[in-house]
């Protein structure tokens, strides 16, 4: 590898380090999670997706004219559609879909032989299904993580030919004190949380077996799971639709052709906002044992993405990259990183429980400590 995992202080633990350098734009590394999953009400909304690695099952023509609303719609240059309906497979005991059958085996292999084993009755009676209309009854979207990771995380220590090694891989994410995992899960699951604790504790241990993973099924086990997904949780997005409009626009056209597909596409994206707004994407979340070691900053020199349209990783430069540098992405989105300081560390002591001392937050060490919420309120104030 051409990175490597340091230890760095008391407060920041461990960060992730260059051994060489990286020009910008280039693929430091790529890596597969060690477990993902749809989000729970993307997937009622049939964004359809390989149940193992996310990757579309709809065609691009499909994708468009679901989210446009629009069955009649037309798209040019099928061939820039990267779905291959023909390599779709399905479980024969549960029905879930897969891209491919090397992630139908994937999936079996690494942990769908016990949950399919304990979902071949799927219906609404199943504590499988309890467990995931519990969680949607409290997140509705937008999105940011799935409670039904984590009985896939627990299936897969207990189908690992090594669950001993597969525990420690868990454990490296759930590293925080007890208060730490209550104050992150009272955040995740809002004012009500002790009762949800509890719903959703006793929903998991109805619903996967006990044997081998005592440690994780205890109250404070389950507690630190869900402080894991909530702080280590990488989302994951896919498109079929993206995907045909980025091949699409690299073809060699006449120029009024290519005028031609230009608006289209414009038109393509407004119906679709205007249908379905934000929610385009199959989304999903995954953890990453490499990536999830990369610290904070408010000016990351990284950033995930996935270039091949499945949840494979792909963590690119964002700028050159030097020998021994800390590598570095967002934990914030771009609207997040745009705010005062202040706001920047509310959003990350909240949902993190650390104060950034990047570069940028130390050059605006002397800005007022108020949110930006707050100085948009002072600046009409002002107007008026």
């Amino acid at each position: 590898m051409d990175v490597e995992i340091r230890a760095i202080n008391n407060i920041k633990g461990r960060g992730l380090f260059a051994k060489k350098s990286f020009p910008c734009g280039t693929i430091i590394f790529e890596e597969d999670p060690l477990v993902c999953c749809q989000f729970s009400w993307n997937c009622s909304y049939m964004y359809k997706t390989c149940d193992h690695c996310l990757r579309p099952l709809e065609s691009a023509q499909e994708n468009a004219r679901r989210l446009t609303g629009n069955p009649e719609l037309i798209l040019p240059y099928p061939e820039c559609c990267t779905t291959n309906k023909n390599s779709i497979v399905s479980c024969s005991t549960c029905g879930v879909e897969y891209c491919s059958v090397h992630c139908q085996n994937e999936a079996f292999n690494r942990y769908h032989r016990i949950l399919c084993l304990r979902t071949k009755e799927r219906n609404n009676s199943h504590p499988m299904e309890h467990l995931n209309e519990a969680w949607k009854h409290m997140h509705y979207p937008p999105e940011t993580s799935t409670i039904m990771i984590i009985p896939r995380l627990l299936a897969t220590i207990l189908q690992s030919p090594n669950p001993e090694q597969m525990q420690e891989a868990v454990l490296q994410f759930t590293h925080r004190a007890i208060n730490e995992d209550a104050q992150l899960v009272h955040k995740l699951l809002g004012e009500k949380f002790a009762d949800q604790l509890l719903l959703l504790h006793n929903l998991l241990l109805q619903a996967v077996p006990h044997e081998g993973i005592e440690q994780f099924l205890t109250l404070e086990g389950f507690q630190s799971l869900l402080a894991l997904i909530g702080t280590n949780g990488q989302g994951v997005g896919t498109s079929a639709v993206s995907q045909w409009v980025t091949r699409s626009s690299e073809l060699p056209l006449p120029d009024a052709e290519k005028q031609q597909l230009d608006n289209f596409i414009d038109k393509l994206y407004e119906d679709m906002d205007r249908v379905s707004g934000n929610f385009l994407n199959n989304e999903g979340v995954a953890l990453f044992s490499l990536q999830s070691s990369c610290n904070h900053s408010c000016v990351p020199n990284a950033e995930p993405t996935y270039l091949h349209n499945n949840s494979r990783l792909s963590l690119v430069s964002l700028r050159d990259i030097e020998a021994g540098e800390e590598i570095t992405i967002s934990y914030l989105d771009e609207c997040n990183l745009q705010r005062s300081r202040h706001s920047r560390h509310k959003v990350l002591m909240e949902n993190y429980l650390f104060v950034c001392n990047c570069l940028k937050c130390e050059e605006q060490v002397n800005e007022p400590d108020v949110t930006s919420d707050e100085e948009e309120d002072d600046e009409e104030e002002m107007s008026e």
